[in-house]
């Protein structure tokens, strides 16, 4: 395919035999039904999410640059069976590691520029979480003003690390020009965050949740990420029971609440580059976090089959309308009947995503949070 040719010189062929052990796929398994990278590159035009990879790791102070991290991903992801017949998925294989960690960083937010500008979604199997930056990267050369969504136990903006990884969110919301509208944190685990850092936050108008609030009432987060374009997710937010390769903290979310935030992503309609950061498998058990990404991979194709059925807001007839008034200011409601998921009105008549539970504070004449935080940041 000649118009994909020029990226495939930033990207090495996946090793299909070596992944499968020589054994093969069976029928209806991901790895005998997906687009692979490895005798010839192949049409990624026909693939709805491709996958990358990029092992790079110097940016936590490892010169590991191989592409062992992605590789175990993608032996386990394989296995599995594919129940999205909607959905199709090509593997572009692994980022050719460049003489610095600029240049790789560099490659990665081309190839990722390339895909999602012919309609692509690009999932980065990584790597160090600061590969986050070629996420951004790839649409502030465009120019384009995005909303991000990370989900991590730290926030990453420790200024006394040596180590890129510990700072990159520091570049990333306030480097000029930025083109961030709006970041959300999902899943901070307070007793590693300084209070000051959080308040550094609320000033700027972000919004970070910590663990307990996710775990509460993780439906809430669905409407946090459907507006986002850019979605990250470090494995340190996972409970090291749940993730072997976690060693930050005993606790975390779960399996399963991984999975529904994954999903959840893939349910957007605006999301279209997904990283998922900081396995390493070297300190993996029985290879049950590399079992668990596959399986969050997994729910994200799930999350983007079924955001297929969603309406446009412009379809009225998927929608019931609810008009209801609170503090004196009246709005309007919309709940889709496909996916029975949320919309309100802001004063300037465009829609943003929210929660039932936003309706029924509004219906008690109460402002929702969500709205007001909206009208903050203008």
């Amino acid at each position: 395919m000649p118009r994909n040719l020029h990226i495939s010189d930033f990207l090495e062929p996946v090793n299909l035999h070596e992944l499968s052990q020589d054994e093969g796929y069976k029928d209806g398994q991901v790895g005998k039904l997906i687009a692979v990278h490895d005798d010839y590159f192949p049409d990624l035009f026909e693939a709805d999410i491709v996958l990358v990879g990029c092992g790079e790791q110097r940016g936590i102070g490892r010169d590991s640059r191989d592409h062992a991290a992605p590789d175990a991903i993608r032996q386990q992801f394989y296995q599995l069976f594919w129940w999205h017949a909607d959905t199709r998925l090509a593997d572009a294989g692994n980022i050719r590691s460049g003489a610095s960690l600029a240049d790789t960083q560099a490659a990665l937010k081309t190839v990722i520029m390339e895909l999602t500008a012919i309609g692509k979604t690009v999932v980065i199997l990584g790597g160090s979480h600061d590969l986050t930056l070629s996420q951004y990267y790839s649409y502030s050369d465009r120019k384009q003003i995005v909303e991000a969504t990370c989900v991590d136990a730290l926030i990453d903006l420790d200024m006394n690390s040596l180590h890129r990884n510990d700072n990159f969110l520091m570049e990333m919301l306030t480097g000029e020009p930025n083109y961030i509208r709006h970041y959300s944190h999902i899943a901070f685990q307070s007793y590693y965050v300084h209070p000051h850092m959080l308040e550094t936050m609320d000033k700027l108008r972000f919004d970070c949740f910590r663990l307990g609030t996710v775990r509460e009432s993780i439906e809430e987060m669905e409407p946090v990420i459907r507006n986002s374009s850019l979605f990250s997710f470090d494995i340190s937010a996972i409970a090291n029971a749940y993730s072997p390769a976690s060693l930050l903290s005993p606790n975390g979310l779960n399996g399963e609440e991984a999975c529904i935030l994954m999903r959840y992503a893939g349910l957007s309609n605006h999301v279209n580059t997904v990283g998922i950061y900081g396995y390493m498998p070297s300190k993996d058990k029985d290879h049950l976090t590399a079992k668990q990404i596959s399986h969050m991979l997994w729910y994200l194709v799930d999350g983007k089959s079924r955001s297929r059925r969603e309406a446009s807001l412009h379809e009225k007839d998927f929608f019931l309308e609810y008009h209801t008034a609170f503090a004196e200011v009246e709005t309007v409601f919309l709940q889709s009947k496909r996916t029975n998921r949320w919309w309100m009105q802001l004063p300037d008549k465009k829609f943003i995503a929210c929660s039932y539970k936003d309706y029924l504070v509004a219906s008690n004449n109460e402002i929702p949070e969500r709205w007001l935080r909206a009208q903050e940041r203008g």
